[in-house]
């Protein structure tokens, strides 16, 4: 492949998505598409550029639009720049009925950005998502890789304030 944008693909991060790779039929390499597509955002700063997403199709040997399609199709994957932290508020019916309404209300007026947005230091991007499994703790958001259930306006302020 002349035009080949493996090189976009660290060294580490190939270990790391080869590791997936292993867990599935040699011929069913495609499978670790979603975990390759999560390394490679982690280490390019929280999101994908086609050019990466096509670095992951060639390592994987997929055509470029089945990467783009896990990329659009799934809330985890970014296609541009986010903040340092991401902030991801459940809005489906379980926390929608238990007050996520409240909760962005709440993080937009503190943060002083709507939804979709970066606030103006890079420190955080607030996101609406569909559904993060915690029903039973609701309302929740994520950030990062953390859970947080049951928020109050309190517990909200307390993780912000304990972020770097």
């Amino acid at each position: 492949m002349a035009d080949s944008k493996l090189h976009l693909i660290s060294d580490e991060a190939r270990k790391e998505i080869d590791q997936w790779v292993a867990k599935y039929p040699p011929d069913q390499k495609q499978s670790a598409v979603m975990a390759a597509l999560q390394i490679v955002q982690d280490a390019n700063q929280g999101w994908l550029t086609t050019e990466l997403m096509d670095a992951v199709a060639d390592y994987l040997s997929m055509e470029p639009i089945s990467v783009y399609e896990v990329a659009t199709f799934y809330s985890m994957y970014e296609l541009k720049p986010v903040g340092r932290h991401k902030v991801s508020v459940c809005t489906n019916i379980s926390c929608m009925l238990c007050g996520s309404d409240d909760v962005v209300a709440h993080l937009q007026k503190r943060l002083g950005i709507g939804l979709g947005r970066t606030t103006d230091d890079g420190r955080i991007t607030l996101k609406e998502v569909e559904c993060l499994g915690a029903c039973g703790g609701a309302p929740m958001m994520q950030v990062g890789k953390s859970y947080y259930e049951n928020l109050t306006p309190e517990k909200i302020d307390s993780i912000l304030d304990n972020l770097e």
